[in-house]
């Protein structure tokens, strides 16, 4: 099942594990990867300096601490840069790594923001059908594989997006 939301990703409770679109450091930073930073607590910090950053793309996993999930999946979106930087390739690289990496550790429900449309300028419309497609496809070729992936978004042009791209795809 999928499905999108208005909210925090860090109050959500329905899934194992949550989605942080982070920097490269995974030391934490602004928007949605600062409040999960700050939600999780110091231990996250921590435990995140222990896994030597992430490359754009990819993805890696932490505990959550203090939020109320079992995990965080980490991953670094592309900076926008008119299309011409390979940042659609990308962007759906971090959706399937996530989901590749939540098969891995047993997740079966999973939370998403939406990676790079923030700070990092991607635009909405096409990182929705981006993220949904992905997502749909790895649903796809692993049948069994998740019970819930939700999109927990920011404000109502976001989640009119992804709901857009939900309908048509």
């Amino acid at each position: 099942m999928i499905e999108t939301m208005l909210g925090d990703i860090t109050q959500v409770d329905q899934v194992d594990a949550i989605v942080n679109a982070a920097n490269h450091s995974l030391l934490g930073g602004g928007g949605v990867d600062g409040a999960i930073h700050r939600a999780a607590g110091p231990k996250l910090l921590e435990e995140t300096r222990t896994l030597g950053g992430c490359q754009t793309g990819e993805a890696k996993i932490s505990q959550a601490y203090h939020l109320p999930v079992e995990h965080i999946i980490h991953t670094v979106g592309p900076v926008w840069n008119g299309g011409y930087s390979n940042e659609a390739d990308l962007l759906e690289s971090c959706y399937r790594q996530s989901l590749l990496l939540a098969m891995e550790h047993g997740i079966r429900k999973v939370a998403f923001p939406s990676i790079s449309t923030g700070v990092y300028h991607f635009p909405v419309n096409l990182a929705a059908e981006i993220a949904i497609s992905t997502v749909k496809d790895v649903m796809n070729e692993h049948p069994d594989a998740f019970d819930l992936i939700i999109w927990v978004l920011f404000d109502s042009d976001t989640k009119k997006a992804y709901d857009g791209a939900l309908k048509n795809a």
